[in-house]
């Protein structure tokens, strides 16, 4: 199960991430949309299904928004009305600065029999105005409740510029964090060089090294790359190049995100540290959908 497997800080968990739909969708359309998602959820030989909890990032960049932003349905309302039929393990997102500090904790206690698991994320900027403050939820979350179960997110391409994500993440750990899922992954080297800070300080500290999930997502088209790249995904100009003037994007990013993971796994392999994968489908496009599937497959096949 997946909780033993963050508890136990085991390699190996695969999870699906998926964007809950948008908010001002008629409840038919809502109920036919999660329909289909369960249809293919329930096919899934996964641990557990992210919900993300999408916000506004517009205050991050100057320049224009590739695709408009939309408010989405609340990942846990998402989770708990359409979604309470499937038997797996939710980890559902949290973009703390939006819930009041009685909300938020209320949320927290959870007096349900059933471990909550979720990833708290703090601000976009560090001028966006919110309620309560990411440090201010981990200190609410720590030490709180016995079936709550905290993770965090890890950016290994901000480690490129600022050199000290291990560090971070390292916080992250000391406030409660048993887990981190990273942000999509396309460069490999600044992958590899957050995962070797991150091992060798968890060594110099004596201390046991948690899951880090690490998220692949298909790219179907240029459009998506640019949004991602908006983002901050950092993507290698090498491999820009190949999925700019390839033939098929959707099929060549496929490939590169399956050699990506591949050398991620065998890097981590000879350290010992234990790293899983994450493969969302953030698209409402059904190739894209069918391509996320296809990498799950891959990787799946990759971590046995």
């Amino acid at each position: 199960m997946l909780k033993e497997k963050i508890i136990d800080k085991k390699s190996g968990i695969l999870l699906y991430g998926l964007t809950p739909p948008k908010n001002n969708h008629t409840e038919e359309k809502l109920v036919e949309i999660s329909t289909r998602q369960k249809e293919r959820i329930k096919k899934m030989d996964i641990d557990g299904l992210i919900l993300y909890d999408i916000q506004d990032e517009q205050e991050r960049c100057d320049e224009e928004r590739p695709f408009p932003y939309m408010k989405t349905v609340d990942p846990e309302v998402y989770s708990n009305q359409y979604l309470s039929e499937l038997e797996i393990p939710r980890i559902v997102y949290k973009c703390v600065g939006k819930h009041s500090k009685d909300s938020l904790e209320k949320w927290i206690k959870n007096p349900e029999d059933e471990t909550r698991i979720s990833v708290f994320v703090g601000a976009a900027t560090g001028t966006q105005q919110v309620s309560i403050s990411l440090e201010k939820a981990y200190e609410l979350a720590k030490n709180k409740s016995e079936n709550f179960l905290l993770g965090g997110v890890a950016i290994p391409e901000r480690h490129q510029k600022k050199n000290n994500e291990h560090e971070r993440v390292m916080k992250k750990k000391g406030h409660g964090c048993r887990f981190f899922v990273s942000q999509a992954v396309y460069h490999v080297e600044a992958s590899k060089s957050f995962l070797s800070d991150y091992f060798y300080l968890c060594q110099e500290r004596e201390i046991s090294m948690v899951p880090m999930i690490f998220t692949l997502t298909p790219c179907g088209s240029i459009k998506t790359l640019k949004f991602m790249k908006w983002l901050g995904v950092s993507v290698p100009k090498w491999m820009e190049n190949e999925l700019v003037h390839s033939s098929d994007t959707l099929a060549q990013s496929i490939k590169l995100s399956k050699n990506v993971f591949e050398e991620l796994l065998e890097f981590a392999a000879k350290k010992n540290i234990p790293i899983g994968c994450n493969v969302e489908s953030v698209s409402v496009k059904k190739e894209e959908i069918d391509a996320s599937l296809e990498l799950m497959n891959d990787i799946k096949i990759l971590m046995k």
